[in-house]
C-alpha cells in the first residue's frame, strides 16, 4: 500500500491533524522523536510571535502501542495553544458574533481573493485559516515518521539554508550531512554559525523597514539505493514526484534537482556523471550534478534538491489591495506573521522528501512488518552489489 497522508485544521483553530497511511507494523517510534521535529521547525531567527506561544507537541490518537506501529493509520494531533485567544472569533458552532469583524482586505501573494472567489467567502479568514502555513506542522510530523522509517535502511534526510533575500555566503563544507549538522548550531540554519552576524543584519533591515523576505534551501537524502522510482510513467518518475511535493510548500516558487538551472548553461560533458565500478563500491558517479536521479529513477548518489521560497505575503509595510466589500482601495490586511521563514521551510522540506522516498521504498520492496521489510532490502542490497 502506498503511503497516503491527509492534513486538517486551521491556523487559529483548536488543533491541527494529521492521519498517515501505509507505515508496516513494528517501526519504533516515540512522541520524543516527532516532537523534536516540530521543536526544529519553529527555530530561526526571523520568526514571529506565534512561536512565542506555540509549543508544539504530538499526541498519538490511533496506529500505535507501546511504541511501535501496527500497520493501520496513525493519527496525530498538535494542539494550538493561541486557540484561547481564538475561541469567539473561531466558534465551531452556534452564531456569528456581531462583534466578529470580517476579513475583507485580501493580501497580494496570498490566498485570500483567489480562495475567497473560488470558495464563494465574503469573510476571507474562512480562506487564510486554511491557507496558512501553520498547516506545514502535521507534515512535518508525518514527515518525522517517515524519518524514522528511513533510518532502518541507513537513510538519513536533512537540509540547510543557502540564502536569504540577497545574503548568501559561499558554503565551505563539502560533506552534506556535516551540513546539516552545522546548520542545527545555527539562528538561520546556514551551515556556518560564524555567518549568523550577516544574516541577522539583513533579517534586522527588513524587519525595520516592514519588509519580509525569501531565500533558498537545499534538502538531500544520503544512504538513498538505486532503482526507486521509474521511467516508464510520467508519475512514476522520482524527480517529478520529489518536485511536485517541494512547490506544495507554502511560498515555494522554484525547485532544483542538481545543478538544476546550471545544467542548462552547461556542455553535456560538464553536466552528466560519468559511472565507475570497483569491487568495494560497486558502480557509482564520479560527481553528482544531476542530484541523485537518472531517467526518473534513483541511482545511488545522495538526492540533492534546491527551493526558492518568496517572500512572505504578509507585510507590515502593507501593500495597495481591494477591499471586496466596498471595492474601495486600501491597504492589505495584516495578520501576525514572520520576516522571514526559509530555516522552518527548510525542515518541512526535510519532511516532504521523506515522505516521497518512504513511498518509494515502499513501493519497491512491498511487504507488512518491518522484519520482513528489512529482509527484502539486504537482498535487494545484495542484488544491487552484484549486479
Amino acid at each position: 500500500m502506498p503511503i497516503r497522508f491527509l492534513t486538517a485544521g486551521e491556523s487559529h483553530g483548536r488543533a491541527v491533524v494529521c492521519v498517515l497511511e501505509g507505515i508496516p507494523a513494528n517501526l519504533d517510534i516515540s512522541s520524543e522523536y516527532v516532537n523534536r521535529e516540530l521543536e526544529r521547525r519553529q527555530q530561526g531567527y526571523g520568526r514571529g510571535g506565534r512561536m512565542k506561544i506555540e509549543k508544539d507537541k504530538v499526541e498519538f490518537l490511533s496506529g500505535l502501542r507501546f511504541g511501535k506501529t501496527l500497520g493501520s493509520p496513525i493519527t496525530m494531533v498538535i494542539w494550538n495553544r493561541d486557540w484561547e485567544n481564538w475561541r469567539d472569533k473561531m466558534s465551531y458552532e452556534g452564531e456569528r458574533d456581531e462583534k466578529v469583524v470580517a476579513f475583507t482586505r485580501p493580501r497580494p501573494g496570498h490566498a485570500d481573493l483567489a480562495g475567497g472567489i473560488k470558495y464563494n467567502q465574503k469573510d476571507l479568514r474562512n480562506i487564510l485559516e486554511r491557507a496558512s502555513a501553520r498547516e506545514t506542522t502535521a507534515r512535518v510530523a508525518v514527515g518525522a515518521v517517515c524519518k524514522r522509517f528511513l533510518e532502518e535502511f541507513g537513510i538519513r534526510v536533512g537540509s540547510y539554508v543557502i540564502s536569504v533575500g540577497r545574503c548568501a555566503p559561499t558554503i565551505k563544507e563539502k560533506d552534506l550531512l556535516r551540513r546539516h549538522e552545522l546548520a542545527e548550531s545555527s539562528q538561520v540554519r546556514f551551515p556556518d554559525p560564524s555567518m549568523d552576524g550577516e544574516f541577522v543584519k539583513v533579517i534586522d533591515e527588513a524587519k525595520d523597514r516592514g519588509e519580509s523576505l525569501g531565500g533558498v534551501f537545499e534538502v538531500f537524502a544520503v544512504g538513498v539505493p538505486p532503482g526507486l522510482g521509474s521511467h516508464v510513467q510520467w508519475d512514476r518518475r522520482i524527480d517529478g514526484r520529489i518536485a511536485q511535493a517541494m512547490m506544495s510548500i507554502h511560498a515555494i516558487k522554484g525547485v532544483e534537482i542538481g545543478l538544476g538551472f546550471e545544467s542548462a548553461r552547461r556542455f553535456g560533458s560538464e553536466v552528466h556523471d560519468e559511472i565507475g565500478w570497483s569491487q568495494e563500491r560497486g558502480y557509482f558517479r564520479y560527481t553528482n550534478n544531476l542530484g541523485g536521479t537518472e531517467g526518473g529513477i534513483t541511482n545511488g548518489m545522495p538526492i540533492v534538491v534546491r527551493c526558492a521560497m518568496k517572500p512572505i505575503p504578509t507585510l507590515t509595510k502593507a501593500l495597495r489591495s481591494v477591499d471586496i466589500q466596498t471595492h474601495e482601495e486600501v491597504r492589505a490586511g495584516k495578520e501576525r506573521s514572520d520576516v522571514v521563514a526559509v530555516p522552518a521551510a527548510s525542515v518541512v522540506g526535510e519532511a516532504m522528501l521523506a515522505i516521497v522516498l518512504a513511498e518509494a521504498l515502499l513501493e519497491k520492496l512491498g511487504g507488512d512488518f518491518m522484519e520482513e521489510i528489512k529482509e527484502r532490502f539486504q537482498r535487494y542490497i545484495g542484488y544491487v552489489k552484484s549486479f
